[in-house]
């Protein structure tokens, strides 16, 4: 349990470096290619759960299953679900009754990130890096000789 404030920290760190690329891709297709604010946010969710997933399994949790590098990255997709949903959420309901967040989507990811940031935590900790390559599904799991 000594490790939970740090890998909570690191997990804020991380968060951070997703909403950066979150509210980034989301306000440039919207802003530069026109792309509906709704459509956007799930192509900009994408890109942000790769890069905290990335970010995550290098810094934040040390322990992993015996998956591929996609059966992780999966899992960490539909463990980020969960949390997502929620800021989803929250992020279209400021889009749709606040015409400033529908010309500042990256107000709307900010807004949404707050209630989410709970449910991605515990997912990522309890079920994507907890060490046990049991729980997983035979698609998903790999015997490796080469752990990274």
């Amino acid at each position: 349990m000594w490790h939970l404030p740090k890998q909570l920290a690191w997990f804020g760190v991380g968060g951070f470096i997703g909403f950066i690329v979150d509210a980034g891709i989301v306000q440039l297709l919207v802003s530069k290619f026109g792309v509906d604010p709704y459509v956007g946010r799930l192509f900009s969710f994408l890109c942000a759960a790769t890069a905290t997933w990335a970010f995550n399994r290098q810094f934040t949790f040390h322990e992993r299953g015996d998956y591929t590098l996609f059966g992780e990255w999966s899992r960490y997709l539909v463990a980020m679900s969960a949390g997502f949903a929620i800021n989803y959420v929250a992020y279209a309901l400021a889009v749709h009754y606040s015409e400033f967040v529908r010309a500042w989507p990256s107000v709307g990811v900010a807004i949404g990130s707050v209630p989410g940031s709970a449910a991605n935590f515990l997912g990522a900790r309890q079920w994507v890096f907890s060490g046990s390559g049991k729980r997983g599904s035979p698609g998903d799991v790999k015997e490796r000789k080469n752990k990274p």
